[in-house]
């Protein structure tokens, strides 16, 4: 992520300038993890699927047993109004977040109704479209529900997340490809991937083991409405390996062109830049 500047936060029903402490040690989410978070984007005026954004927070809250304590259109509200201290032309990341406050019994399952809330608006550059990124395999792997709280936007994933990270850059990529429990493609480390073979689209069919993401599914509609064919379904590394163009989709640049995959290249295609404009063409014209 892009080092951010300028930032606000909403905390106990006021907007205050600067990075506000929020959290204390005894807070549930402080000790045992009971954070969760959302992601939505400001840029060049407009804050594509803001709603979408802050109704998931809540579900994810729900996931984690936290109650949530904020309406979907009362929280869409507070960040229009925090927006307003921000130039119209500003880049701004706009997180929701939720944590448990107290334990119920042996400390362990949150308490009913004991939540912290707050949103963090932290000016953050766009990335330019030509900027891309390379990937790698990693040991690492995508949970099942079984095992984490893979149904939620919950700070508690992303430790995993950051090993794989720290593995790819060790080996000197960007990122990786990771898979899930079964060996088959799920994401990347920070963002749902999509891949271009022969002028179709394909990408993981949601199974479970990643946060089919709010910005993913935009990109999907697009496409069709645009006339392209999009497989969502089960890919291997080899799949990726045979494509002509892969791309990342996610809330932070909304569409990264993946330049390599461990030593196989890709040009930066028509595809990739097409989803790029069309998914800049239906935001602007929302807004």
């Amino acid at each position: 992520m892009a080092t951010g500047k300028n930032i606000r936060t909403w905390f106990n029903g006021a907007w205050h300038e600067g990075d506000v402490m929020i959290m204390r040690a005894a807070d549930h989410g402080s000790w045992l993890g009971t954070t969760v978070f959302d992601g939505a984007r400001r840029f060049e005026g407009v804050a594509p699927d803001l709603e979408a954004h802050c109704a998931r927070v809540n579900r994810s809250a729900e996931a984690l047993m936290i109650t949530p304590t904020t309406g979907t259109e009362e929280m869409v509200e507070i960040v229009r109004e925090g927006l307003k201290a921000y130039p119209a032309d500003a880049a701004v990341y706009i997180r929701p977040m939720y944590w448990a406050l107290e334990g119920g019994e042996l400390g362990v399952l949150p308490r009913p109704g004991a939540t912290g809330f707050a949103i963090c608006l932290e000016e953050i550059p766009m990335a330019p479209p030509d900027r891309a990124t390379t990937l790698t395999t990693t040991r690492f792997r995508r949970p099942v529900l079984e095992d984490a709280v893979v149904n939620a936007k919950a700070g508690c994933l992303y430790p995993n997340n950051a090993r794989m990270l720290a593995e790819a850059r060790a080996k000197g990529y960007g990122n990786a490809l990771v898979a899930d429990a079964l060996g088959n493609v799920a994401e990347t480390a920070t963002a749902n991937i999509f891949m271009v073979r022969d002028g179709e689209v394909f990408t993981p069919i949601p199974n479970g083991t990643f946060l089919a993401g709010i910005t993913r599914a935009r990109h999907i509609a697009n496409m069709k409405a645009d006339g392209m064919v999009v497989h969502e379904t089960v890919l291997t590394f080899e799949d990726f390996r045979q494509a002509d163009e892969v791309f990342m989709s996610g809330n932070m640049m909304k569409v990264t062109p993946v330049t390599e995959f461990d030593g196989t290249r890709y040009q930066i295609g028509p595809v990739t830049r097409r989803v790029r404009e069309l998914y800049w063409d239906w935001a602007l014209s929302e807004g």
